[in-house]
């Protein structure tokens, strides 16, 4: 527990101030944090991304994750979108399986494509709601947290019936409702304070969606490293596992609240 709470201490240290800062630096390191996710994901089917196939996937990654910013003034240099960009990374690496001679494979390049679109997409979403201003990366990560707390702690005084054993064996329906209640909670705290949604109602009706979805993208992650047989999704942080596992349910949460027209 010791070393859980020293690593979460460490990180937030080193990643809120980037938060807070935004800009390039910010955009640098979650370039960073992305390729080491994608490394971790990679790596559960026995592929490295140093290779030929593991470059085109980083290049595919690095592709979705360029901000809008970027994306219009490449357009303008190299008159080329940045779909067409993605589709000859994705023609390049499907010609690979045949100049590989089938040793990366149609299911090895469907995986690398899915790898590059499960990380990066939540990711990029990460970059332009820092954009749109730090309050709502603050609120992703409030119902992230919450929701994990109000599971944990209602799950372990009220669970009973579980959610996914198959996948997920210690989540229970209870822990399930109790993140959700929570979350509302403190989001509810925050809004009355520094109003984030134009109204209560909308902020609750997005933070029960997102708390939802955020658990969601838990038992994908869990279903993941259940079908490769792997504990953790790597080992950077000490207590926590990798990347995936802490970035899991954000991956999730971002792309919505961007979807419901929450952000901006």
């Amino acid at each position: 527990m010791k070393q859980r709470i020293l690593t979460a201490l460490i990180a937030l240290a080193i990643f809120f101030p980037l938060v807070l800062i935004g800009g390039l630096p910010f955009t640098i390191a979650i370039y960073l944090i992305a390729s080491i996710g994608l490394f971790e994901l990679l790596r559960m089917n026995q592929m490295s991304i140093f290779s030929i196939h593991g470059l085109l996937t980083w290049l595919l990654l690095a592709t979705l994750l360029m901000p809008s910013e970027w994306t219009a003034n490449v357009q303008e240099a190299i008159h080329t979108s940045k779909l067409e960009i993605l589709s000859a990374i994705i023609l390049i690496m499907l010609i690979y399986t045949v100049t590989s001679k089938n040793r990366f494979t149609f299911e090895n390049a469907a995986f690398s494509a899915f790898s590059a679109l499960y990380v990066g997409i939540g990711f990029y979403y990460l970059i332009e709601t820092r954009f749109f201003g730090f309050e709502y990366v603050f609120y992703a990560l409030l119902i992230i947290w919450m929701t994990d707390s109000g599971a944990y702690f209602i799950g372990r005084k009220l669970g009973k019936r579980k959610l996914w054993p198959d996948i997920s064996p210690n989540k229970t329906v209870e822990g399930f409702v109790g993140g959700i209640i929570f979350a509302v909670l403190f989001t509810c705290i925050i809004q009355y304070f520094y109003p984030i949604a134009s109204t209560f109602g909308i902020l609750i009706i997005v933070t029960i969606v997102a708390s939802i979805v955020g658990q969601l993208g838990d038992l994908v992650e869990s279903a993941l490293k259940r079908h490769f047989n792997v504990k953790d999704s790597g080992n950077l942080l000490p207590g926590h596992g990798g990347i995936l596992d802490r970035f899991d349910s954000l991956l999730f949460v971002l792309p919505l609240i961007h979807f419901l027209q929450f952000v901006g």
